[in-house]
């Protein structure tokens, strides 16, 4: 009998020490996958013609630069991180000025943003005079504090790619040269009407 009760208290400790056994899965926090974005490499992982290919690294860089905006913000703006943000964001554009990131860290303090998603896009070229435009017409949703939405709003971006040619190969690095910036025909916000 204390034979056999030793085999069941034997049995129960093994099962409880496999139970026990918990394996953490460890997810990169957001904060984590902001911090590590730049503006060094984005290629998508699957095959896509050029034209995919470039509203994809579009819609991403447009994404980077809304998730840096909202990390700054949400700081203090006059601890060292924040300055490194900064000019991470300034990073994303042709000719870093602050003038070009001033209505959008409005905007995003003014309506308190916590996060932001950039919804849907569509990437055109325009001619005017002489000059070729590279635009990007999306929409983007922003969330508070408690991820409730604020609202959706459509905003403009011209942007360039530049070349960075890498042994023998065709490379291009991608840069604002204006984000939200009000073009002539049809760039009205859409907000929540209550």
């Amino acid at each position: 009998m204390k034979n056999q009760n030793k085999i069941v208290l034997l049995l129960i400790s093994l099962l409880l020490m496999t139970f026990s056994c918990n394996k953490e899965s460890k997810q990169i926090s957001d904060l984590e996958i902001v911090r590590n974005n730049n503006n060094k490499k984005s290629y998508p992982v699957t095959k896509m013609d050029s034209a995919q290919a470039i509203t994809f690294i579009t819609k991403q860089k447009i994404q980077e630069l809304l998730d840096l905006s909202t990390l700054y913000t949400a700081g203090n703006r006059d601890t060292e991180i924040d300055s490194v943000i900064y000019a991470q964001m300034n990073s994303y554009f042709v000719d870093p000025d602050s003038n070009k990131l001033k209505p959008l860290l409005l905007q995003l303090d003014s309506l308190k943003v916590q996060t932001a998603k950039v919804g849907d896009i569509s990437v055109t070229k325009e001619i005017r005079g002489n000059d070729t435009l590279d635009l990007a017409k999306f929409y983007v949703e922003y969330f508070d504090f408690k991820n409730r939405l604020i609202g959706s709003f459509e905003k403009n971006a011209q942007y360039v790619l530049k070349p960075s040619p890498i042994k023998f190969k065709k490379e291009f690095k991608f840069y604002f040269v204006d984000f939200d910036s009000k073009l002539p025909k049809d760039s009205t916000s859409v907000g929540v009407t209550k």
